[in-house]
Parts: C-alpha cells; sequence; structure tokens
C-alpha cells in the first residue's frame, strides 16, 4: 500500500500539527519562501514519488493562503504523488456562489474550478457555505459535518427545554439536522438585508419561552447576525441563549460585539485562527475528525461513521 504523507501550508500549519499528532507522524517537510517581491516559492523537501498526499490549508483571506495551496498541489502532481488530496478546513469564497445580482462573479465556483485545475484529485472540507458547493467540483468531495464536533458538547451540557435556532432562513437545513440529532424542537429567525454585513430587520419564527436555545450557523463574520438573533430570543422569553459556528471569520468589530451581547457563549472550532480573545468564546478542535477522515480515505474505508445521526 502506498504510503501517506501530510503536508501544511502556513496558514493552517497550527491545525495541521494537531492532525498529524493524531495521526501519528509528523508533518512533512515543505519550504514556503518569497522573492523579494512577493512572489510564493514552494519546494517540497521529501519525495513524494507514489504517495498519497494530503494537503492541508484553508483558504481564509488574503488570497495568498489559496495560491499557496495552489502551488503545492502542482508541486506534489509534478513530483508523481500517486494521489493528492486538498484538504481545506475552511473553504474560503464559499458565501458568493450564486449570482444574486448583476455582474457578479460566483468565486465558489472560480476557487473549485482552480482546485481542479491544479490537479487535485479530491478535497476534504467541514461545513461548506451551501451543501451544493460539492456540485462546484468534478473531483470526489468529502463533506464533513461539524456537527461531530458540536453534538457531544451540546449534549454535556445538559440543558433542559433545549432548543435549536436558526438565524436566518438559508441555515433551516443545518438547523433541523442538529434538531433531529438531539430530538428538540426548531425555531426560525427571519431577516432582511439591506447590504452584506448590515441587517434592516429581523422576525422570530416560533415560541421561545423559558427554552435554553442554541443558534446553529456554519461561519460567524462580524457577529451582527448572531448577536442580534441573540437578542431578539431574549426577548421573547428565553430562559438563555448561546451560538454554535463552525468557522470563526470573526472580522470588524466581531469581538466586541460578542463579548457585549447577551450570548451566553459563543462555540467555534479551530477551522480558522483566533484573532483575539473574549471570555464567551470557546474553540473546540477538527483535528481528530480530519485525522480519522485523511487516514480513512487513504485506507479505503466509508467515512460514514464521521457523520451523527
Amino acid at each position: 500500500m502506498s504510503t501517506i504523507k501530510v503536508f501544511s501550508g502556513t496558514a493552517s500549519l497550527y491545525l495541521a500539527e494537531k492532525i498529524a499528532k493524531y495521526l501519528g507522524q509528523p508533518l512533512g517537510e515543505v519550504t514556503i519562501n518569497r522573492f523579494s517581491d512577493g512572489e510564493l516559492s514552494i519546494s517540497f523537501n521529501e519525495s513524494v514519488r507514489g504517495a498519497d498526499v494530503f494537503i492541508i490549508q484553508s483558504t481564509f483571506p488574503p488570497a495568498d493562503n489559496l495560491m499557496e495551496l495552489l502551488l503545492m498541489v502542482d508541486a506534489a502532481h509534478r513530483a508523481s504523488a500517486g494521489t493528492v488530496s486538498v484538504v481545506t478546513p475552511y473553504f474560503g469564497y464559499a458565501r458568493q456562489d450564486r449570482k444574486d445580482k448583476p455582474r457578479v462573479p460566483i468565486a465558489a465556483k472560480l476557487v473549485a474550478n482552480l482546485i481542479s485545475f491544479a490537479k487535485a484529485d479530491r478535497i476534504m472540507a467541514c461545513d461548506f457555505h451551501a451543501g451544493q458547493i460539492q456540485g462546484f467540483f468534478d473531483i470526489p468531495v468529502d463533506h464533513l459535518d461539524g456537527a461531530w464536533v458540536f453534538v457531544p458538547y451540546i449534549k454535556s451540557l445538559n440543558l433542559d427545554n433545549l432548543l435549536i435556532a436558526s438565524p436566518d432562513v438559508g441555515g433551516v437545513a443545518r438547523a433541523r439536522g442538529f434538531a433531529k440529532y438531539l430530538n428538540c424542537d426548531l425555531v426560525v429567525c427571519d431577516k432582511h438585508r439591506k447590504r452584506a454585513n448590515e441587517i434592516a430587520s429581523m422576525q422570530l419564527i416560533g415560541d421561545v419561552t423559558d427554552a435554553n436555545v442554541i443558534l446553529v450557523d456554519d461561519l460567524i463574520d462580524t457577529g451582527g447576525t448572531m448577536t442580534k438573533a441573540a437578542e431578539l430570543i431574549m426577548k421573547n422569553g428565553a430562559k438563555s441563549v448561546r451560538a454554535i459556528c463552525t468557522h470563526p471569520v470573526l472580522s470588524g468589530n466581531a469581538y466586541d460585539n460578542i463579548s457585549n451581547s447577551v450570548l451566553t457563549e459563543l462555540v467555534v472550532t479551530d477551522t480558522i485562527p483566533l484573532k483575539g480573545n473574549s471570555p464567551k468564546i470557546k474553540q473546540l478542535s477538527v483535528s481528530e475528525l480530519f485525522a480519522n477522515a485523511i487516514m480513512r480515505t487513504h485506507n479505503y474505508q466509508s467515512i460514514s461513521s464521521l457523520f451523527i445521526g
């Protein structure tokens, strides 16, 4: 059987080290340098000929993270790797997955094309912004479920009268999955935006009286939607409200918004490194989830056991 080799780009090195530890092997050696003008230069420092190569790199900004990933895929392919698998715990540009107004790109499809054109054999990611993004790729996609990390944590809280909530209509399917796993009911916050990152209005659909509510979403950016939804839920009689988001983008005034909100806590994963600190933010790791998926992929085993429900 071919050997397994795991490499990391600079953006996800902190997570790749934890994944490699679960796999029981060191990270592969790769040199990532820059020319004086900032142009990236990639070099693998060990043979990858015939190996199953897994390259770990999330594609959050800046765009150099994506470019670094593409160059590593190309280098591994040209070095005669047996297979090259891209592991993007956070797949950036996923929010631009359709034309919502004239003369705009579908960036998620473009990035998917770039990864395919670089000759990656498969991609592994966690909680795409929309499940349909899997169809943007012409290579196999392993779309891992963040619920594998979150559901055990929620159960450990032993909350009575538990209720799952979606902060917007677009996230209902995701929230319904959690409600099914936890055998509880679902409510929805219906929001209307004037423009990106700015909410015009929000209404609550459902009864939250005396409930311990958990808001579920794939990512949190400025925190505007989540904190406004939490405030609306508390005003409608909830006992407490927490938020669970896989990808902690947390840009702009996000940390202040979270710290000053009515949220009891915000639980996120380490697909993106935290840029600041807040006593309300708790981070769980997806390293074991990805390590299991990588090993099962290498051994041609099913990964269905990594999904809850």
